[in-house]
């Protein structure tokens, strides 16, 4: 089809130069004729598809800001006098995980409504699961982002918590962070009721690589072992981590895929 149309451009465009100095001009599209090109040859599915991942990936970097910079920044694990010392002389930045972490989950709401209006024709089902469980979820992590706050004022020592020592101060402070973390195990049992349905409409959409579907179906049940050894056995949970990273890169080859390729016409599929 691309092909085609630069042939047309060409065989369009007749040559006003002599004979003998026509072998020597070539005619070169604009830059404007390419990208009216593939604004024409990107189809809403496609658009559907690269918002959802553009989606999918702005909420996801903030989303790590909390998850993972933060807690390798400023929270040393059994040490609640270093990690209260570092949040309180680092204030901004805690609060700047805080709000990251809001940020991310309110965006998910989008990524989950752009995902459903790119895979309700696959199965409606399925993706109206996605959006329940998305509803469910939400508030979870709002609420734990209260525990944040909570180690914060502790942390800060503000004038109301002044009858309580400094022991007392770091014992609570690491009290709402270890809130904070059983709070997203537990968030994992749910994660993996988003996931499978999920990667069962990629397997089933036949506009996106199978293996893709196959992967999110993993990256549920790695979040699902996360939570089991999290909560059942901490001592483990160490490895279990070490073992699901490779798999949790899942949801990163998606949203890149999302993203980028976009989505593939079911006619084109088919004929592939």
């Amino acid at each position: 089809m691309l092909l085609d149309s630069v042939a047309h451009v060409k065989n369009s465009i007749t040559c006003h130069l002599p004979r003998n100095n026509c072998r020597n001009f070539q005619v070169r599209p604009s830059a404007s004729y390419w990208m009216n090109l593939y604004g024409g040859l990107m189809t809403a599915l496609s658009k559907n598809a690269r918002t959802a991942g553009f989606l999918y990936i702005l909420s996801s970097v903030f989303g790590l800001v909390r998850l993972i910079y933060i807690p390798s920044t400023l929270l040393v694990s059994g040490n609640a006098v270093a990690t209260t010392d570092n949040i309180a002389g680092h204030e901004l930045l805690f609060r700047f995980g805080i709000v990251s972490y809001l940020l991310c989950s309110a965006l998910w709401i989008f990524v989950t409504l752009a995902l459903y209006r790119l895979l309700k024709g696959v199965d409606q089902t399925l993706a109206r699961l996605m959006v329940i469980i998305t509803v469910v979820i939400t508030p979870i992590f709002f609420v734990n982002a209260g525990n944040d706050v909570a180690a914060l004022l502790f942390a800060r020592g503000t004038e109301f918590l002044s009858v309580l020592d400094p022991a007392q101060h770091e014992a609570f402070v690491m009290l709402f962070l270890n809130l904070h973390h059983q709070l997203d195990l537990s968030s994992g049992l749910i994660w993996i009721l988003f996931h499978i349905p999920f990667g069962l409409l990629v397997y089933k959409s036949r506009f996106l690589p199978r293996i893709l579907g196959v992967w999110l179906m993993m990256v549920g049940l790695a979040y699902l072992a996360l939570s089991i050894s999290g909560l059942l056995v901490p001592v483990y949970e160490r490895k279990v981590w070490d073992f699901a990273q490779p798999v949790l890169f899942g949801e990163v080859a998606v949203m890149l895929w999302l993203a980028i390729m976009g989505a593939k016409e079911p006619r084109m599929a088919a004929g592939s």
